[in-house]
């Protein structure tokens, strides 16, 4: 019922900057927080960031905070992610889902295709 697209990722050098977004399409449950969520090859889906139905709650990964931001805009269905200073470490597949609780990396939606972030000199 709910589709999400994932937009915004590329190649960039350590320290850039790149900003995704996430359109939903579909009726979504807005009880629910909206999270970002990343995935390198070989490796577990890792939890990002997450944002609150009216955004006053945000929370964030250790190894992301102070670095990344996350916003939401309930009347244009998006949900951003501005990703600051990047690090090698930070490469990998960015998704979009809504999730019950902070931490949790079950999606509440179908995963969309994700969006590729690679950070290299």
């Amino acid at each position: 019922q709910v589709q999400l697209v994932e937009s915004g990722g590329g190649l960039v050098q350590p320290g850039g900057s790149l900003r995704l977004s996430c359109v939903y399409s579909g009726t979504i449950f807005t009880d629910y927080y909206m999270g970002w969520f990343r995935q390198a090859p070989g490796k577990e889906r890792e939890s990002v960031a997450a944002v609150s139905r009216s955004g006053g709650s945000t929370y964030y990964a250790d190894s992301v905070k102070g670095r990344f931001t996350i916003s939401r805009d309930n009347a244009k269905h998006t949900v951003l992610l501005q990703m600051n200073s990047l690090k090698p470490e930070d490469t990998a597949v960015y998704y979009c889902n809504g999730i019950p609780w902070w931490g949790s990396t079950q999606g509440l939606y179908d995963w969309g295709r994700g969006t590729q972030v690679t950070v290299s000199p």
